[in-house]
């Protein structure tokens, strides 16, 4: 059987705006093995409604979904910029050191920053 991870993009954002994201935790389950990856969307009013859409996405391949925290991301296309900060009410600040790396391996050509500020 193929590895249902190695099927699940580290990154799905929207190409341009300022949306809420998460960090989620994938691991198949009973096994050690995991990734993390970054989800965030124009179309999610809450950090769990993000949540609520790609967990049984994730649990349909085999995968345990847990979320690890949330954030915004600014996301200027043109200027080939990202900018992650913020925080989730529902799950907590997202380690966005950690979602600005997991971006990086998407949008190797981007700046990218990240800060623990609210705004």
């Amino acid at each position: 059987m193929a590895d249902p991870l190695a099927q699940v993009p580290v990154v799905e954002i929207d190409p341009d705006g300022t949306f809420k994201y998460i960090l989620l935790r994938l691991k198949v389950k009973d096994e050690e093995m995991h990734k993390d990856v970054v989800r965030g969307t124009k179309s999610a009013e809450y950090h769990n409604h993000i949540f609520e859409k790609v967990s049984p996405a994730m649990e349909a391949l085999g995968l345990e979904c847990k979320c690890l925290g949330g954030g915004k991301i600014e996301h200027n296309s043109q200027e080939k910029k990202l900018r992650v900060f913020g925080e989730s009410t529902a799950f907590g600040k997202a380690d966005h050191s950690v979602s600005a790396e997991k971006l990086k391996s998407a949008f190797s050509d981007y700046d990218i920053t990240w800060s623990d500020d609210k705004k």
